[in-house]
């Protein structure tokens, strides 16, 4: 962002510090006029700029706030009695029919920035770690900033967004944008991808079913933007309160071989260690390993949803919670808690020939497609074909999924009635 804005004749000012004095102090020593900034829906940055827009009235600079994290403000889709739409086909039908959202304006050509204001060193800031370096596979797997955003945004639409909507749910396929880092980073705004997406549908209509299905998702975005609008607390409370009174398991070990990968069901063990790695996941195997902490294993959803906060590269403060309270069942137009994934059909049906296992589980590389999203079904001679030991190399199975289930549907019987 730095060299892009020298580029134009522009300067990017780093300050560490309360938001509020600083640029306060920042409008008074470059005697701006105006002060401009995107609105946010977090409850505290909601907090910040009103306190802001005041102290800057006071010393008489102008402010200017604009939706450009959003399709539309959440002030434009409101049901009949004027609160949120909690359930996701009436709030994307209310978004359609406010049109297109307006175009982006184009990036400003030159840019004059004042001498003599004191920024902060990048370098200095020591933001990425060294020891450990666990930031390496994230390195290999993203290239942050604007250009790099636009660039996978042209890849998506010129090549993969065909047959997205029958591929989308594929692990062995590389059918999505990966455009959420982006996105959460505010390196591409929704309206920019929306454009664009229109402009590829109305020049390839043959394309026009698999565009539609992708603006779908980046409406389900919104939603969850707008569900953090009307509930601050989204990450902590849940929605539907009578699953205040579930009867959530505490196991340290449980969690810990979840979060590690360990659980013995390979398509959640892959998801698992592809997120350690790369600080990504793909969104069904997340529907997947969510559903499995939550369902299997009876670990509160907030757990999930704070280790996803801390190793997604795109852990966004609306989706994150409202994703994982879809999942549990607790939240807006949320699925239903019986609604229990099978890990093993799951990964049968979306990694048909354990690609996608193969990758992250190399220990199980050498295990049959027809073995590999089950392997303790392996006779002894076939383990040892692939040379491996269940229990040692690859973990046995952490519960029994009939089990499992049947123990689920118990505990959300006990809350069904309240």
């Amino acid at each position: 962002m730095q060299a892009a804005l020298e580029a134009i004749g522009g300067r990017l000012v780093l300050r560490r510090g309360s938001a509020l004095k600083i640029i306060v102090e920042i409008a008074q020593q470059t005697g701006a006029r105006a002060v401009y900034w995107n609105d946010a829906v977090e409850a505290r940055q909601q907090g910040t700029a009103l306190n802001l827009a005041a102290n800057l009235k006071m010393i008489g600079v102008d402010c200017r706030a604009f939706p450009g994290d959003l399709l539309a403000p959440p002030s434009a889709i409101r049901n009949d009695e004027g609160g949120a739409i909690k359930v996701f086909t009436p709030f994307w039908r209310r978004l359609m029919a406010l049109g297109d959202p307006n175009k982006p304006l184009p990036a400003p050509k030159s840019l004059r920035s004042p001498a003599g204001i004191f920024s902060e060193n990048l370098d200095d800031l020591a933001l990425e770690p060294t020891q450990p370096d666990w930031a390496s596979g994230l390195r290999e797997t993203w290239h942050p900033g604007e250009a790099s955003a636009l660039a996978r945004l042209r890849c998506f639409l010129g090549q993969g967004v065909e047959s997205y909507r029958d591929n989308r749910d594929r692990l062995d396929l590389d059918a999505t944008s990966h455009l959420s880092p982006h996105l959460r980073f505010g390196e591409i705004s929704p309206r920019q991808i929306w454009h664009a997406a229109r402009f590829a549908a109305a020049d390839r209509p043959g394309l026009s079913n698999d565009i539609e299905k992708f603006l779908t998702e980046l409406g389900w975005r919104e939603f969850c933007r707008h569900l953090l609008f009307d509930n601050p607390d989204l990450e902590t409370r849940n929605l539907r309160a009578n699953f205040d009174k579930f009867p959530w398991r505490e196991s340290r070990g449980d969690l810990r071989r979840w979060q590690r990968g360990r659980t013995g069901y390979p398509v959640v063990d892959a998801g698992m260690r592809e997120l350690w790695r790369t600080g990504f996941m793909h969104n069904r195997v997340r529907m997947i390993v969510a559903s499995f902490l939550v369902k299997h294993l009876l670990i509160d959803w907030r757990q999930g949803e704070r280790w996803f906060w801390d190793t997604l590269v795109d852990a966004d403060i609306g989706s994150n919670p409202a994703n994982w309270q879809w999942v549990a069942g607790s939240g807006a137009d949320a699925a239903p808690y019986f609604r229990i994934f099978n890990p093993v059909l799951q990964g049968e049906r979306f990694d048909p020939d354990g690609a996608y296992v193969r990758r992250w589980l190399p220990e199980l590389a050498g295990l049959p497609s027809s073995l590999i999203h089950r392997p303790w079904t392996a006779t002894p001679s076939q383990l040892a074909d692939a040379k491996l030991k269940l229990g040692t190399s690859y973990p046995e199975p952490i519960v029994e999924h009939t089990a499992a289930r049947e123990r689920a549907l118990a505990a959300y019987a006990k809350i069904r009635g309240s």
